[in-house]
């Protein structure tokens, strides 16, 4: 009985996210709707075209259903995320929710460095070591990276540390890519030297300025139905 209660209470909390995740959607891209009905009909439609071909065309056309809704919901997930995506590109601090994506094994920082300019330094900790994100004008955000990169340096000189610039110009990473950036950066450092490390950075965080977060619709937060890819 337990187990259907848990069942039967997730289902409408599901049933409001997708309804959510298309409604952000929709503001993007107003057609979505139909969009998705024209893949679901013309997956069908193929299946049912076989099944004439070969004699059954119901049993082919019932066939392509189950087809249709996972294709469908496939591109329903990437839509949701490139809006969402969208909807964050601009604000201040939206590199550290994108960060938040991140799975488990990664401790992220947001705004261990702000400026009165409103540029921003994310940190990232992981295997790879510590990953130092910055968001801001290309002309001042790169001397703010170097300043934490010495300051961490200090803390943990023998822990690699990479700097990552946000956005779509030359050798920066955009917006929608940073987490599956950060999470392809080689391992360098053992479970046990990453506890390591996030206790000597304490003494750094413990005086960090905060800075508010936009809290944008993320596709990780959207549970999507089977086959709806999840962001990486």
């Amino acid at each position: 009985m337990a187990k259907r209660e848990v069942t039967d209470d997730s289902k409408p909390g599901r049933i409001a996210q997708v309804r959510a995740a298309y409604r952000i959607t929709k503001e993007a891209q107003p057609r979505i709707g139909l969009l998705l009905a024209g893949i679901f009909l013309g997956v069908v439609a193929v299946f049912a075209g076989l099944g004439f071909l070969l004699g059954n065309p119901i049993l082919w056309g019932l066939t392509g259903l189950p087809f249709g809704f996972l294709v469908t919901m496939i591109i329903f997930g990437r839509r949701v995320e490139k809006a969402a995506y969208s909807r964050l590109e601009g604000q201040l601090g939206a590199g550290a929710n994108a960060l938040s994506t991140l799975r488990k094994g990664w401790t992220v920082d947001p705004a261990v460095a702000v400026t009165r300019n409103q540029d921003v330094v994310h940190r990232v900790v992981g295997r790879p070591g510590i990953v130092l994100v910055g968001e801001g004008a290309h002309n001042r955000v790169g001397n703010l990276l170097a300043n934490e990169k010495r300051k961490h340096a200090r803390v943990a000189p023998d822990t690699p540390i990479y700097d990552v610039v946000v956005g779509d110009g030359k050798d920066q990473v955009p917006l929608r890519r940073l987490s599956k950036h950060v999470m392809k950066l080689p391992r360098n450092l053992r479970p046990a030297e990453v506890t390591e490390l996030l206790h000597r950075l304490k003494a750094l965080s413990a005086n960090r300025q905060q800075l508010p977060i936009p809290k944008g619709p993320l596709p990780k937060n959207v549970k999507l139905p089977p086959g709806a890819p999840r962001p990486r």
